[in-house]
């Protein structure tokens, strides 16, 4: 992971089977940047209505190929509610996992 100017930016490696006979492919799944939002004065990714409460852990992750296809977004809901929504290449275990990860260790220490 690297240091992007809004917090940790998550790219996630994976691998995918392209057909039966070709050889796995790696593709990179970036975070979708925010952007400024002037009437909030913060940052703010597109969420469509799914995701109703700010947090630093809210984010969307994109196709290298295309930057408008959400591969998958986590975002909080209510106090102690998230919602996650993923896409292809991502199935659901890989999309638990990756949301699961954002929380790091502080679901031990509360």
């Amino acid at each position: 992971m690297s240091e992007s100017h809004f917090g940790h930016e998550m790219i996630m490696r994976a691998c995918f089977q392209n057909g039966k006979t070709k050889p796995w492919k790696t593709i990179e799944l970036p975070n979708k940047a925010p952007v400024w939002n002037d009437d909030t004065q913060s940052c703010v990714l597109n969420s469509h209505g799914r995701v109703t409460q700010a947090s630093v852990k809210n984010f969307q992750i994109v196709h290298e190929n295309d930057p408008d296809y959400v591969v998958m977004q986590f975002g909080r809901v209510a106090d102690d509610v998230c919602t996650l929504d993923y896409n292809y290449p991502l199935c659901a275990l890989q999309a638990l996992a990756i949301g699961l990860s954002s929380f790091d260790n502080k679901l031990v220490c509360e």
